[in-house]
């Protein structure tokens, strides 16, 4: 119960800016109490105005304006918890369960990706926190050779945490690097194998290489491997964000995303636009500079985090 209400506590406190540009519009509209033209149009602005995107806003507010007359609805605020009740449902339908999930015993393997900037390696640290705190065992992998900063910040994050990080020299096989780091897990009997890999840009056609190498790589020793790749993903980018998944999206098979400093934006609406557009989970927020600001993803509590 209280690790319950502490993630509640924390999306809501992230939600901050978010919550007071979003609601101050929709409270604005709602006070007016009628369903009309201006209603809606205001109802698109404020979506978009929080980076819902045109595309998922102009489908919501379709969507609302068919139930609102086959209800007929003619009270705001009735309106308003219909559009919470929709913005929830996209967020459940693009949830494909958050459990990671391995086979035979072997350490679950998770590879991150993302662009340099976005918080992948500090995402990391979190994750690894996040999950130690369950009691689970975790190795970690320096895969993003390319920097021997992201090597050394892996490094620190390792100590930080208490768990053990394999890497190799700057320059090294990223391959290599999480071959050796599953052998070093399988034989610590690890629950879990977390991967970095090189953050260049995701248009980039030698990071598609890369993937696909270490895939094969930990496929010699697991063929389901790797189990998760989570895309990480600066929510102060907004619709820039969006197409950064998008890009991905095309180069690896991504399986959820980590949305990164949602505390520091107004606009947590592109939240809705990964979800509907690229019908991805968003499985974990970060939701402040603390190493425990970092929460599992719950639409419910996303949603009233935004409305409340």
């Amino acid at each position: 119960m209280f690790n319950f209400l502490k993630r509640k506590e924390q999306v809501k406190e992230s939600l901050t800016k978010t919550r007071t540009s979003f609601l101050t519009r929709i409270t604005s509209l709602v006070a007016k109490n009628d369903v009309n033209e201006e209603f809606w149009s205001g109802l698109e602005e404020a979506l978009i105005g929080a980076d819902v995107g045109v595309e998922t806003t102009m489908g919501l507010v379709d969507k609302l304006r068919e139930r609102a007359e086959k209800e007929r609805v003619r009270d705001a605020a009735q309106v308003r918890e219909m559009l919470k009740e929709e913005l929830s449902a996209i967020l459940i339908e693009a949830d494909k369960g958050k459990e990671l999930k391995g086979t035979g015993g072997n350490p679950i393997v998770v590879l991150v990706v993302g662009v340099n900037g976005s918080g992948k390696t500090t995402s990391i640290g979190k994750l690894t926190n996040y999950y130690k705190a369950q009691g689970k065992k975790i190795v970690l992998a320096a895969g993003d050779t390319f920097r021997a900063a992201a090597i050394d910040q892996l490094k620190i994050w390792g100590q930080r945490v208490g768990v053990d990080v394999v890497a190799h020299q700057p320059g090294a096989d990223p391959g290599a690097v999480a071959y050796d780091a599953w052998q070093s897990a399988n034989a610590r009997h690890a629950d879990l194998l977390i991967v970095d890999t090189a953050g260049r840009l995701q248009t980039k056609f030698n990071l598609m290489k890369e993937l696909e190498k270490i895939a094969r790589v930990l496929q010699k020793t697991d063929p389901t491997a790797p189990h998760e790749t989570l895309l990480v993903l600066d929510a102060v980018t907004g619709q820039n964000g969006l197409q950064q998944a998008r890009e991905f999206k095309k180069t690896a098979p991504l399986t959820g995303l980590i949305l990164t400093k949602l505390d520091g934006t107004a606009k947590g609406g592109i939240v809705f636009a990964i979800a509907k557009e690229l019908g991805l989970p968003i499985k974990f927020i970060g939701t402040g500079e603390a190493i425990d600001d970092f929460a599992e993803f719950d639409a419910k509590d996303f949603v009233d985090g935004m409305f409340e």
